[in-house]
């Protein structure tokens, strides 16, 4: 068996265009959605992640502005800059990019942010509403990602038994908590193991879904999987390698090579899951745009 590759890259970019296209209608009406980025101090990653979120706003004909602060800026002045994006009705979305400096607290930032324009889906208000199935609720954007994918891909989740290796609360507690409402995408029976479960491989051999997300290179391996399982590979490490042109691979958590021989379908790394959040985020701020116009959830 050799696995269909899910591609994130096809996927995000068809989402992309969606979105394009409702914020030409929403601009017709006299709303332009726009999201906002803050950024503390230098890290090379969040800097081309954050430069990319920019540039696909700008993309789908949003206004985007980006926040640069220094890495010594204070608790204070973050949430000073929190309050006036918050005030900003320019701005319908906003995240803080993390992680943040150990000298701030990032709960103390999340919650100041106003749920409302919380597009990242961290605050507690859009957590709640999350779990209760609101529809107002902003999904993160990474496992609203990998719901998209498995959607747009014919993969019907109804009855499945979905295991998520990982229990974060940016990817792992909001997937499971996804997957297990009712409508498209949902419907599975859920478990989510961690860094405590017993014997991990007996379990992710049950599952017909199988979600990785822990940030350990090539963790899965095809012994731990159930053939014809679908295999969602959320991770993105850096791995060392002398004979790459930059000396290192991005790698995902799942061993990609025999892994893909088992399972049924497979998502790349990179070209997967990764793609489809930023596509996903700019979803969430034109949901943003359109309920503070008075519109439905999207």
């Amino acid at each position: 068996m050799t696995a269909r590759l899910l591609d994130g890259k096809v996927m995000a970019r068809l989402i992309r265009d969606e979105v394009a296209t409702e914020a030409t209608e929403l601009l017709a009406r006299g709303v332009k959605p726009g999201l906002a980025v803050v950024l503390l101090g230098e890290d090379p990653a969040s800097q081309v992640y954050v430069r990319s979120k920019g540039n696909a706003c700008q993309e789908a004909g949003m206004h985007s502005e980006t926040i640069r602060l220094p890495a010594e800026t204070t608790e204070a002045e973050l949430l000073a800059v929190i309050d006036r994006l918050n005030a900003d009705p320019q701005i319908h979305g906003m995240l803080v990019q993390l992680p943040l400096p150990r000298a701030i607290n990032s709960d103390a930032v999340l919650r100041r942010i106003d749920p409302a324009k919380d597009v990242d889906g961290f605050h507690p208000v859009n957590v709640g509403k999350l779990v209760i199935g609101d529809p107002t609720a902003f999904k993160p954007a990474t496992p609203y990602g990998v719901q998209e994918m498995l959607i747009r891909s014919g993969i019907d989740t109804k009855g499945m038994h979905a295991v998520i290796v990982g229990r974060s609360n940016i990817v792992g507690r909001p997937m499971a908590n996804l997957l297990i409402q009712d409508g498209p995408g949902g419907n599975a029976t859920v478990t989510v193991c961690h860094s405590r479960s017993r014997d991990l491989p007996s379990i992710t051999r049950l599952a017909d879904l199988l979600i990785v997300a822990i940030g350990r290179p090539n963790f899965v391996t095809a012994d731990m999987v159930k053939p014809g399982a679908v295999v969602i590979d959320v991770g993105i490490n850096r791995v060392d390698d002398a004979a790459a042109p930059k000396g290192y691979r991005i790698v995902g958590d799942v061993e990609f090579g025999p892994v893909s021989e088992v399972a049924s379908a497979i998502t790349p790394v990179p070209g997967g899951v990764g793609q489809m959040t930023i596509a996903l985020l700019l979803k969430n701020t034109l949901q943003a745009a359109r309920q503070a116009s008075g519109g439905a959830a999207g």
